[in-house]
């Protein structure tokens, strides 16, 4: 209902537009005035509150992100000649935002953008949950269901929390066969303007193609992408 010629409507208008009776209009204003999304204005009617404005903030950054990685991640995705992914911690979740294949060597496993992924598994989401705060984890685990999805999954809650330890420890993730058998996954944190990690960007390979000797230079790779992509968010605030 809001447009740049009407910047406030009142809680009749607004029984009007959607043929509801005032009063159900009035509660779904004052509804909307009560988590932030409104605020009242003169004359009894309402304009856009502060909370739009944090979700218009988070929408930029978020295509920001997405727009600073790509090519990025095309780079490095030539350079190891495995697919790389982009992701960003959604609740109890992990939601893959981009996905860039390799020429060659691409590894055909099922992770498309807008795909919702596992917490307890992948190296994407031990980066994710490695840096946060212990509120925000123990919040996270709480309400995350640690399902098997290999042998070798992680589902054991103090088992997980070890994993993040070492993940923050070594500075990047590394995932053997917990998401999908037979799948290496390595993955490192990218960080926004105030040092928090905001997503993380991983290579995703056969782990027959990646022998120990590899790992090194893999994670590298992984972490010069990062940091590049981090260096770049730094410079939106």
């Amino acid at each position: 209902m809001f447009t740049e010629q009407r910047l406030a409507i009142s809680a009749a208008e607004v029984a009007e537009q959607l043929d509801v009776a005032r009063s159900t209009a009035y509660r779904y204003v004052q509804s909307l005035v009560g988590s932030g999304f409104l605020e009242e204005a003169e004359g009894g009617r309402f304009r856009l509150g502060r909370r739009i404005l944090e979700l218009a903030l988070l929408a930029r950054r978020g295509v920001g992100l997405s727009e600073i990685a790509r090519p990025i991640m095309r780079r490095l995705a030539a350079e190891v000649g495995e697919t790389v992914l982009l992701t960003r911690l959604a609740g109890s979740a992990v939601i893959c935002l981009e996905r860039e294949e390799a020429e060659q060597q691409a590894v055909r496993i099922s992770y498309e953008r807008g795909q919702v992924l596992p917490i307890n598994a992948g190296a994407s989401a031990f980066v994710l949950l490695a840096w946060l705060e212990p509120p925000e984890l123990d919040a996270v685990l709480a309400t995350a269901t640690l399902t098997p999805l290999t042998p070798v999954t992680i589902t054991s809650e103090v088992a997980l929390r070890k994993r993040l330890a070492d993940t923050a420890a070594q500075g990047y993730g590394v995932s053997r066969g917990e998401l999908d058998p037979d799948v290496l996954g390595v993955a490192a944190p990218i960080r926004g303007a105030r040092g928090r990690v905001v997503a993380a960007i991983s290579v995703a390979a056969i782990a027959s193609r990646v022998p120990s000797r590899r790992m090194p230079a893999l994670a590298k790779a992984v972490g010069a992408a990062a940091d590049e992509i981090s260096q770049a968010l730094s410079l939106l605030d």
